[in-house]
């Protein structure tokens, strides 16, 4: 597939392998700690990127463009999904998960705005707002459902700023870092950091097929598909408006949870998948004639 072609389908893929992730947690989370689910996840990545490396031809950062991909991989790997099934794990549902973490796009367009001199006209941050009614009213009615903790509320922002923040210093220091070596250095520190994390965790995985099967979504279609098209939109387009496809991470993962899980989705929540993607059309317009992907 040409650059050109995949630029057309990488922003509705990247969506659908993003939300699927949480499929794979729903299914993992209940036979797992949840430091124990992430490092036998980072781990088994990083044994398929080392494999696949010879073959790809990888060109590996040094120096302080590595310490950047570093630093980029806390926020974006380590500290984001650190946050998600932590906060899963103190008892907020998947719902309240998705809705703050889908306000992901309103912090990066303010700080891309401010650190990368992204400009954005009215119209864009019209649909940067459009983006949140939409979020909202998708996971309106999940609100008060599932038990709300401190601590859950607080690795949930963890996750957001964590993401946040690594879309943007992602963009800014290592925009033309080789993916392939970007990815395994994120798991690679990821691994290091939340090793002695899970040594201090109490419980044990429980093996069986559901766990080896979220394990296996989660490492192939989430770790190495989802954010390698991440990383890939990051080095060919704006940050704030790759970010803003993550307003439709609540809507979309909610339509997958209807399809597989049975869960109910009400006329309003229908109704927020509509509004969130035409506040990402909206916030992908054009800016001084440039596009969030090469033409």
């Amino acid at each position: 597939m040409t650059t050109h072609r995949f630029a057309r389908v990488a922003p509705a893929l990247f969506v659908l392998l993003w939300c699927s992730g949480f499929v794979g947690a729903r299914f993992g989370i209940p036979w797992a700690p949840p430091m124990h689910f992430l490092v036998v996840r980072f781990a088994l990545v990083l044994i398929l990127l080392a494999l696949a490396a010879p073959f790809l031809r990888v060109q590996w950062p040094r120096g302080g463009v590595l310490r950047h991909v570093i630093a980029a991989g806390l926020l974006v790997q380590t500290g984001y999904f650190a946050g998600v099934f932590e906060a899963m794990h103190h008892g907020l549902s998947a719902g309240m998960v998705a809705l703050i973490a889908g306000l992901q796009p309103v912090v990066v367009g303010v700080a891309a705005s401010a650190v990368l001199n992204e400009k954005r006209d009215l119209r864009q941050w019209f649909g940067l707002l459009l983006g949140v009614a939409g979020v909202l009213l998708v996971v309106e009615r999940k609100l008060g459902q599932g038990v709300i903790t401190v601590a859950g509320v607080a690795f949930c922002l963890m996750a957001l700023l964590s993401i946040s923040l690594g879309t943007v210093y992602q963009k800014r220091f290592c925009a033309g870092v080789d993916v392939t070596a970007t990815s395994f250095v994120h798991y690679a520190v990821s691994l290091v950091i939340l090793v002695p994390v899970a040594l201090t965790e109490p419980g044990a995985i429980v093996w069986n097929g559901a766990f080896v099967f979220a394990l296996l979504w989660v490492s192939l279609v989430v770790s190495i598909g989802a954010i390698g098209i991440l990383l890939w939109l990051l080095r060919h387009g704006e940050a704030g408006q790759v970010s803003g496809l993550f307003f439709l991470v609540p809507p979309t993962t909610a339509l997958i949870a209807w399809l597989v899980f049975g869960e109910d989705v009400s006329a309003l929540m229908w109704l927020g998948m509509a509004v969130a993607a035409a506040g990402v059309w909206l916030g992908s317009a054009r800016v001084r004639g440039r596009t969030v992907l090469p033409e």
